[in-house]
């Protein structure tokens, strides 16, 4: 960890969760009025950015049963959203009111009286939704800091500010309190937070640096994945930017520091899969969920084969922000985790440039 004078901002992003309004966890009837940012928006995911306690499954199901009207009217989840619709919720009780702390190990960066950061480890789902109600982040950071977390967004949100996928690792950056949230989140969609991921791929990019522009938007039929866009004016896709750096190359695969300029769902692995270098053993965007040696090596006898990497070989390096109490930069790396280490050891052995 690093701290230094004031200087420049820089103008890095990832897209961090926005803060609840106070009517987030209430089960009160509440009545909203769409604005036009919101335009076109379905209707589910547009609830979710407010109902956090609420997983998507059980929003779809509470406005197909009725407890979401619009314009007096009952609709669809998949309901575009349009400016001045008048909406009326009265959510249901939903199906866990608490987060469980869980003593689970927690490999702390920095910390002080208003944040921590975090090096999460693959494997772990950021908060609890549907399907992971344990062994999330949250679950233990709910035990690791007890009460001393920010509740901005949601009970089911302990401190979170910005997530990241469940397969990927390294810095998380954790709020303890309201008012530190609401600034550090203030950083992120101003861009002013500096996020570095590295990334090993398959395939070699053909450039050492270089800009990869593509808008994003959901899957049209699969709910999970992002995709790119080509068409300037699909009105469901969002801008999107990634520079990429290369590291180290290596025969058939490739060392990359990616720093996204915007913060979209899968941005980094979605742009590196689109120029043709899908991140290594990425099973949604990649060829396969894992990586072998066998794969790196040739000759390799099926009883000496180890499986080096069974996860989407990327993790969030470093961040640096500005700390929003002390006024001063604060700089933390997480080092890349073994699984990683080992691909990359195998490559440099087996794959190296001739």
């Amino acid at each position: 960890m690093t701290t230094t004078p004031d200087e420049p901002l820089d103008p890095d992003e990832d897209a961090p969760d926005p803060p609840a309004p106070a009517y987030a966890r209430t089960r009160d009837p509440v009545e909203m009025v769409v604005r036009v940012k919101a335009e076109g928006m379905r209707l589910d995911q547009y609830l979710q950015i407010y109902f956090h306690d609420f997983s998507r499954a059980e929003l779809q199901k509470a406005i197909g049963g009725g407890h979401v009207t619009v314009n007096a009217k009952a609709t669809k989840p998949s309901y575009k959203v349009r400016n001045n619709d008048a909406l009326f919720v009265r959510m249901p009780e939903p199906l866990h009111d608490t987060i469980i702390p869980e003593d689970i190990p927690l490999e702390v960066l920095y910390e002080d009286e208003c944040v921590a950061l975090i090096n999460k480890p693959t494997n772990m789902v950021v908060h609890p939704a549907r399907g992971n109600w344990s062994g999330t982040l949250a679950n233990a950071l709910a035990f690791r800091f007890k009460e001393n977390l920010s509740n901005a967004n949601g009970t089911f949100r302990p401190g979170i500010v910005h997530r990241l996928d469940r397969d990927t690792s390294g810095v998380i950056l954790i709020a303890k309190d309201e008012v530190t949230h609401r600034e550090v989140s203030q950083q992120f969609e101003s861009r002013k937070i500096h996020k570095e991921y590295v990334a090993l791929t398959t395939g070699e990019l053909d450039r050492d640096s270089d800009y990869v522009e593509a808008r994003l938007k959901h899957h049209p039929t699969i709910r999970e994945q992002m995709i790119a866009v080509t068409d300037p004016l699909d009105p469901d896709a969002k801008d999107a930017c990634s520079f990429y750096e290369v590291l180290e190359r290596f025969r058939g695969f490739t060392l990359v520091k990616v720093q996204p300029r915007t913060g979209r769902t899968h941005q980094i692995r979605v742009h590196l899969a689109y120029v043709g270098c899908p991140v290594l053993a990425d099973r949604v965007y990649g060829s396969g969920g894992q990586f072998s040696l066998s794969q790196a090596a040739s000759g390799i006898k099926p009883a000496d084969d180890v499986v080096l990497i069974k996860r989407q070989a990327l993790h969030a390096f470093r961040l640096r922000f500005k700390h929003p109490k002390f006024g001063r930069w604060v700089e933390v790396e997480a080092p890349l985790p073994p699984d990683i280490r080992a691909a990359l050891d195998a490559l440099r052995e087996h794959r190296p440039l001739r």
